[in-house]
């Protein structure tokens, strides 16, 4: 979804080997796979995912698969899903999870036992995307502490994401469900790029070198964005009002008329 230029600096030596800096923390190509999350780094110039925690649900030569787990918004389920029986989640938000086909509503949800339907994500994580299995799910959940809503997704096609690993745009960590899951999704990525800033201002110090940190300048490519995307982005950026920022979204998911499933 990004293409980019480095720019005229060089990373220290053992970054720029894609070395692990952190445990459950890299930068190498190899590291990627389903059940690891994708962290943007400070200078991925695509607004498309600025701040961004991605969790990788699918991986393979094809391309990928994920959700971005910490774009929370104040638009509640029941404005979404106002043919679900979600009575009691009604007052739950939705998140962001992409900026591919937001017409269409995925869950992410804990149980103890395997449904019948729904893909494994974590250990007692699974993803829902039929109608069926987000009622059940709904109906089981004790609140966004077991339970999320996303509108659209993140894809990439075959070699895109590796590209953009290379060029510096993301971190990969471990997933967990406590990560997922989060109570205070806003101040995932801060805390998870703080802890990668500061494993790499440790490295630096311990090589003694004059080495500068390498400023990628990345620019959005790929699929193209959804209309409810963009609406959403706009008004990320320029109201600066979540609430209003998804309300326009879900207006414009509603007004396309395409099923949410």
């Amino acid at each position: 979804m990004t293409k980019g230029l480095w720019g005229p600096v060089a990373l220290v030596a053992a970054i720029m080997c894609g070395t692990i800096i952190a445990s459950g923390q890299s930068a190498d190509v190899k590291a990627l796979g389903v059940r690891k999350l994708l962290v943007a780094s400070r200078d991925l110039a695509d607004p498309n995912f600025a701040e961004s925690v991605v969790l990788l649900i699918q991986y393979d030569q094809r391309g990928a698969f994920g959700l971005i787990i910490n774009h929370r918004t104040q638009a509640p389920i029941s404005r979404l899903l106002q043919d679900l029986n979600a009575a009691k989640h009604g007052a739950d938000p939705i998140y962001i999870g992409g900026p591919v086909e937001m017409a269409r509503v995925f869950g992410l949800f804990k149980s103890p036992k395997r449904p019948d339907e729904g893909t494994s994500v974590l250990s007692g994580v699974y993803l829902a995307v039929s109608k069926a299995l987000l009622e059940k799910a709904l109906a089981a959940s004790s609140g966004p502490g077991d339970l999320r809503l996303y509108l659209g997704y993140c894809g990439w096609g075959g070699g895109q994401l590796e590209n953009e690993v290379r060029l510096g745009g993301w971190w990969i960590f471990e997933a967990n469900a406590g990560v997922v899951f989060d109570p205070d999704p806003g101040s995932v990525w801060s805390r998870l790029i703080a802890r990668t800033e500061q494993e790499i201002a440790e490295t630096q110090s311990r090589t003694r070198a004059g080495s500068f940190l390498l400023q990628p300048v990345l620019k959005p490519s790929g699929p193209q964005e959804s209309g409810a995307f963009a609406a959403w982005k706009r008004g990320r950026s320029v109201s600066g009002n979540p609430q209003l920022s998804c309300e326009r979204a879900i207006g414009e998911s509603i007004r396309s008329g395409t099923s949410l499933f």
